[in-house]
């Protein structure tokens, strides 16, 4: 119960990595919002864990302030909403690119604008941010995104600067193939997909995809007293896929 009496909204968690995540912060003992443009999703996920389920465009700075000033004094931000558009780069369209850096990157900047001052002025928060190790080593037909998540991890890096006196703490996750709706929706474009899936296995030491448990592992530790000394890093969580 490392996070009793806290309050945790979570982005993006109708689904994935980031329902699993709000379960394991609630199990951890916070009460926790669940935010998600999919609110039906929402709900069922905040119904599993006797939360609240948001209706949240992370893309929209207001919808961004809405959503912390439910949660009444915010004590954690986890910034897991994401999306991706499988395509080599020079098949991707500007539509494309505005759409993946809009709720990738965007997002995380909206949600954080949105939750800083309250933490500012309380004197404690801790943020965590969902990149990826595509954001740091790049990943074939995710030109954008990659581009987006190194930005999250360059972001977070400098709110960790700008917020340690506020004794709040910014730190980011990379996880490697994680068996996710996204990723799994791969499998549309076939044997492509397919290959793409076991390429990413075969990148990991581990030789399987992470599950979103993994990850939620990860996000619960940084949230927690137990990281009060840990900001500006990036935690993979790739089954050894981004060692260098």
């Amino acid at each position: 119960m490392r996070l009793e009496g806290r309050k945790a909204l979570v982005t993006g968690g109708a689904s994935g990595i980031g329902a699993a995540i709000a379960a394991r912060l609630a199990a951890e003992g916070a009460e926790v919002w669940v935010g998600d443009v999919n609110t039906d999703g929402a709900e069922r996920v905040a119904g599993e864990i006797n939360g609240h389920a948001l209706e949240l465009d992370v893309t929209d700075l207001e919808a961004a302030r809405a959503a912390v000033a439910a949660t009444g004094t915010l004590d954690v931000l986890v910034n897991n909403a994401g999306t991706d558009e499988f395509g080599f780069f020079t098949y991707t369209t500007p539509e494309q690119w505005q759409r993946v850096i809009a709720i990738n990157l965007m997002g995380v900047l909206n949600c954080t604008s949105a939750a800083l001052p309250g933490m500012q002025e309380a004197g404690y928060g801790r943020i965590v941010s969902i990149s990826s190790e595509a954001g740091r080593v790049g990943s074939k037909g995710s030109a954008v995104y990659s581009a987006a998540k190194g930005g999250v991890i360059a972001f977070m890096k400098t709110i960790a600067r700008e917020n340690g006196r506020y004794a709040i703490t910014a730190n980011s996750i990379a996880p490697g193939p994680i068996e996710t709706p996204l990723l799994m929706g791969a499998k549309e474009f076939g044997e492509i997909g397919e290959k793409v899936i076991e390429t990413m296995k075969g990148l990991t030491q581990m030789n399987r995809l992470g599950q979103p448990d993994e990850v939620a592992a990860a996000a619960a530790f940084l949230a927690s007293e137990d990281a009060t000394y840990v900001t500006g890093e990036t935690l993979g969580v790739s089954g050894g896929l981004g060692m260098v």
